[in-house]
Order: structure tokens, then sequence, then C-alpha cells
């Protein structure tokens, strides 16, 4: 079976992002230099709300990002997550109460959040969207939207698979329902030459996604790749390749530094990396560049941070930063 060993890098679109340098005063604010000379900052408050399911280590690149931008802007910044939509709303609701200076939201299930995001817009409270959600925000009163095209992810991830030469693929979905997820392995399908199922697990109960995974292989040995959409679900599909007794290969989306390390010795075939460190950047920057002068992101479009292929061509040089907690 051929290899494919070619670094497609698959980002569709981009916004020139204007980063503007800070440093410190005595009195605790911020110092700017802008066209209207120095300007002092007033202290900001910065709500992130998260679907983090505990334990996926995806969670924390987001929110690496997204303390880096807020200490380099002294915003005071609030992370909060719950797996389900509704306490993930009554996050949101909370944050309103606290007369937040804004606030950035995933929406993995969007319909769920319509309401409490509705209400924070109402109450003045400038909303941006990252990571999930790319087909709802402009219809939900959100500013901005940081993430990747899902639909691209997938296709271009259909479109591997065929280039190696796969005929049958496991798509392993996490969490049933999540918008970008279902995506994703709709997506691939729809790319993909040759025949492809979805198997659904939780990624709260990692023994029952490997036994899940493996009981699926063991059942049909056609199966010649296993398709995951987190890195911990692909760490333990490896394990689960071996307890089936498997010749299928592991691909995934998305990275940590053990995943790097896989693909690196050849364990994993390739990720679909949509920097995750980069959308809890700049959805905190995006705020804080809105609340002090007024900027919007994207021109009305979403602000893409991927899709790009990462494989054993560039791991490499993708390592260090794995290693960082920031890839």
């Amino acid at each position: 079976m051929k290899r494919n060993t070619t670094y497609t890098a698959l980002i569709a679109g981009a916004a020139s992002l204007m980063l503007v340098g800070t440093a410190c005063t005595s009195e605790g604010g911020r110092e700017t230099g802008g066209t209207g000379g120095d300007v002092e900052t007033p202290d900001m408050t910065i709500a992130m709300i998260t679907h983090e399911v505990p334990g996926d280590t995806f969670w924390d690149i987001i929110r690496a990002g997204a303390e880096d931008a807020a200490a380099k802007s002294g915003i005071d910044l609030e992370y909060s997550s719950a797996p389900e939509a509704r306490e993930q709303a009554n996050l949101i609701q909370s944050a309103i109460e606290r007369d937040v200076d804004g606030i950035a939201v995933t929406l993995a299930k969007p319909d769920a959040l319509e309401g409490a995001i509705s209400d924070a817009v109402e109450a003045g409270i400038p909303v941006v969207a990252f990571n999930a959600g790319l087909e709802e925000w402009q219809d939900m009163g959100v500013l901005e939207y940081f993430g990747t095209d899902e639909h691209v992810a997938g296709t271009a991830f259909g479109e591997r698979l065929n280039d190696v030469g796969a005929e049958k693929v496991m798509c392993v979905i996490q969490e049933q329902g999540h918008v970008a997820l279902e995506t994703r392995c709709a997506s691939l399908g729809e790319a993909f030459e040759g025949e492809s199922e979805v198997v659904y697990v939780d990624s709260a109960n990692m023994p029952e996604v490997r036994t899940s995974i493996a009981s699926t292989l063991q059942a049909d040995e056609d199966y010649d790749y296993v398709v995951t959409l987190g890195a911990p679900i692909a760490m333990t599909a490896i394990d689960a390749v071996d307890d089936a007794g498997s010749d299928a290969r592991v691909a995934t989306f998305d990275t940590n530094s053990e995943l790097v390390g896989a693909i690196q010795g050849g364990i994993v075939a390739w990720a679909v990396d949509q920097q995750p460190y980069l959308q809890g950047y700049l959805s905190v920057d995006g705020l804080w560049l809105y609340n002090t002068n007024g900027n919007v992101s994207g021109g009305g479009s979403a602000v893409l941070t991927g899709p790009a292929f990462i494989d054993e061509t560039n791991a490499d040089a993708v390592a260090e930063y794995a290693e960082e907690g920031t890839r």
C-alpha cells in the first residue's frame, strides 16, 4: 500500500490580524502605542466557556493560547467548561450575571446555546465563537469565529485515504451530536471512494473506547484504517488495534505531544491540525481588540486556523512546540 508523504496545507482563508504591543503601567493598567499617543486601557474580564470533556488534552492547548493572550493584555480570564450543552448554557448565564466584558464560547451544540448567547448580546456583552459552530455563528449574533473548516478537513482526509489506497475505514466519533465531529466523518465519507462506517464512543470512558474499537475490528477484518477525531482517542485506538490483532492503521484529527511522537515513530499515519492554541489565543485577543479599539476580524467571515496535515515529513518541526503544550 503506497504512502502519501507530501505535506498539504489546506487553509482555505485567513484574516490579517493586528497584534498590538503592550507594556505594564505602575497602576496595573496597560499602555498602548497608536496614532493617538499612549493611552491606558481599563482592566478587563473575559469568560471562556467550552464543552471540554475532562482529561482531553486538546483543551489544554486551547487554554494555553487563551491564557497567553490574557497575560499579554492584562486580562482576567475566567475559564470554565461543561460537556453537557445545558450546563454550558448555564455557564454563559452566570457570566452575564457577573457582567463580564466579553464571552468566548464553543458552539458544539448551537441550538442549546442560542438563548443564552442571545441574552449576552442583549446585555451588551460581545461574544466570539471558536472551535465549533462554523455554520451557525453568524446567525447567533456572534462577532467573530476562530476555527477550522471541518468540511474542508474531512474532505481532504477522505481524499488522502484514497491516495494511500484505503478500502474500508472506521470513523470514531466520541460525542454524538457534536456538529464539528459529525461534519468531519460525513465529509470524509463523501470524499472517500471506499466504504466508511461511523462508530460512536464516549471519550469520558477510555476503557470503553478501547473495547468498542477492538470489538468492531474483530467483527470485521476488512477495516484497513481507524480514523479518530482527537489525539487521546487515537492513542487508545493504537492499543485497540493491537488488542484485535488487526493490521489497520490509525490516522487522526488533532494532536498533542504524545500523538506527534507517534507520527514521528511511524505508529500513526498522519494528523489533521486545526491549531487549537491559535483558536484560544485569537478568541481572547479578538475580544480585547474589540473592547479597546472596536476591531472585528474576518470581515464577516470566519478566521480560519486550519486545517493542515502533520505527517512524518514535518512532524519534527512541530514536535518542539507540542512538547511545550502549544501544538
